[in-house]
């Protein structure tokens, strides 16, 4: 086994030297702790994004073939290939950050490389408090639905910062549980006793041994989980989330692209009826008004900033088909200082969760007042 571990190791470090060598001119980037995303379009052009903003870098690779070089020779170290048939690349590097690669003609301005790079810094609910993401009565509140076991669903955009909020509130389970983990890419830091990682797999050249988070999901559901976490709800996968929850998993989360909760649950409802599945529409709505509990809405700002804006209650289904989402706490109006920071905070909208006497009967230290609109 220690043979085994010292020849990985070794061959980490080799694609680690390997990596720093194809991609020399922007190798300085990938160091910087401050950089977050270093997005290449074409060999000339070099942005990255350092606390939510985008800048022009002066680094440059030498031509278009060095570029595409780099690319392809990355491409052979995760064992995929990048060729005209086939002009796009999803990888993760030796230290866990995301690469994505287009090749022209596709890409227009040359080859496009963005990388998302994976961050070592481990946050918590005081770090959100403290940068201004969330009040501490917004955190105490989500770490309470955390304890409660509610299913939670983070929406947000690109970059917005739902990963690392999944981060968080994956660290606010409670001991004794069995948690499953399901991923795209392994990106989730999750510090827990007990908990399993499950990764997708791409096809080979030859179009075969896929393995998807819908493929995971179903095993997952046979090995005992208490709680699963999905990373990114994107395919029909969500019909099966959507199931766990329904049959007894407490406290599921996962992440959807969306700008708003109500988009969020119409998305879900989409992707849900995207699949094989021969369930009605009003089923698919039924199920997902009991399934999700919370919503929690995450966006990047104008200034830079990733900010919770709204956590809210799912409470089933209206009259009328549409679905009863109650925002419990709102960030409402932000105003801009003479800085060009927004400034605003979380508030409590008035609200009371449907859940309020289970919270209570638990003994947790969060009266109703909490919940008072302020005048």
């Amino acid at each position: 086994m220690a043979r085994e571990r010292n020849s990985e190791d070794q061959d980490g470090g080799v694609f680690e030297a390997a990596i720093a060598n194809f991609l020399a001119p922007i190798v300085d980037l990938l160091n910087d702790p401050t950089v977050t995303e270093i997005m290449i379009n074409g060999p000339k052009e070099i942005f990255i994004e350092r606390a939510g903003k985008l800048y022009k870098t002066d680094a440059q690779f030498e031509d278009e073939d060095a570029l595409i070089a780099a690319a392809n020779s990355i491409a052979q170290r995760v064992q995929r290939r990048l060729t005209e048939e086939n002009p796009t690349l999803d990888a993760r590097l030796p230290d866990g950050s995301r690469i994505h690669v287009v090749l022209p003609p596709c890409a227009r301005n040359g080859t496009t490389i963005a990388i998302r790079k994976f961050s070592k810094v481990k946050m918590t609910f005081k770090d959100y408090v403290k940068i201004g993401a969330i009040t501490e009565d917004g955190a105490r509140f989500l770490d309470l639905c955390m304890y409660l076991g509610k299913n939670i669903l983070v929406s947000g955009g690109t970059g917005s910062g739902k990963t690392t909020l999944l981060s968080v509130l994956c660290n606010r389970i409670p001991a004794g549980q069995r948690v499953i983990v399901i991923e795209d890419a392994s990106e989730l830091t999750v510090d827990y006793e007990h908990v399993v990682f499950f990764e997708t797999k791409m096809a080979d050249a030859q179009g075969k041994g896929e393995i998807t988070i819908r493929d995971l999901l179903k095993s997952s559901l046979r090995l005992r989980p208490d709680r699963i976490i999905v990373g990114e709800v994107r395919s029909s996968e969500a019909l099966e989330l959507i199931n766990a929850m329904n049959t007894g998993h407490k406290g599921c989360l996962g992440t959807i692209h969306a700008n708003s909760p109500d988009d969020a649950v119409v998305r879900l409802e989409g992707l849900a009826m995207g699949g094989d599945s021969q369930i009605s529409l009003k089923a698919i709505q039924y199920q997902i008004g009991s399934a999700i509990d919370m919503i929690v809405q995450i966006s990047r700002f104008s200034d830079g900033s990733r900010r919770i804006k709204t956590i809210s209650e799912v409470r089933g289904l209206n009259k009328d088909g549409t679905y009863n989402i109650a925002p419990i706490f709102d960030l409402g109006n932000l105003m801009r200082g003479p800085d060009g920071v927004l400034h605003g905070e979380l508030k409590p909208t008035g609200e009371i969760p449907s859940f309020i006497e289970e919270i209570e009967s638990n003994k947790i230290p969060f009266s109703r007042s909490k919940f008072q609109k302020a005048s």
